[in-house]
């Protein structure tokens, strides 16, 4: 009888093991090629370095200005070199722009940041995709994937759009003429 009662426990063994398995075979499928393309490792990792190069062409616009704005500052105080109180209030317009250089260097920390972040991505999808080969690539297109069905709202939106993707602003622009 102990014999019957440990074939069924190793029956219900295999049985969790066997759904066990499953479920992380629909998951690995559902990485590997997921509904939504915003899902994809690739994107994920355009993303951010998209976010990195906006933040990086926004700090250089800041920055170019901020000198503009000191070579004016400067013209200035030449200008109003014998009226104290205008070079006065002209010194302080230079110290809030040196705090504006000084502020821009988040973008390099947070450059930095942003690419650990692309790098371990990169690394988890070199790991699925190790775990994909294992599987068989042909195993998984089998395998049923739950897609998450966006609402109306969701459908119109895409966010901002990488280089090259979406409508330009010239195509915006005529959509009001």
């Amino acid at each position: 009888m102990t014999t019957e009662n440990e074939a069924e426990q190793l029956k219900s063994e295999l049985m969790g093991l066997f759904h066990y398995i499953q479920r992380v075979r629909q998951e690995i499928a559902a990485i590997s090629r997921p509904a939504d393309e915003e899902y994809h490792f690739d994107s994920m990792a355009d993303q951010l370095d998209a976010i990195v190069g906006a933040t990086e062409q926004a700090t250089n616009t800041i920055m170019e200005t901020v000198e503009k704005s000191d070579t004016l500052v400067d013209q200035l105080k030449a200008k109003f070199a014998g009226d104290a109180e205008s070079v006065q209030m002209l010194d302080k317009v230079a110290e809030n722009s040196a705090t504006i250089f000084e502020a821009c260097s988040f973008q390099d920390i947070t450059g930095q940041r942003v690419n650990k972040v692309v790098k371990s991505i990169k690394y988890v999808e070199e790991r699925v995709n190790a775990i994909v080969d294992v599987w068989g690539k042909a195993a998984l297109e089998e395998v049923e994937v739950e897609i998450e069905e966006k609402t109306e709202d969701e459908k119109l939106l895409s966010g901002p759009q990488l280089e090259g993707k979406g409508l330009d602003q010239s195509a915006i622009d005529a959509l009001f003429d």
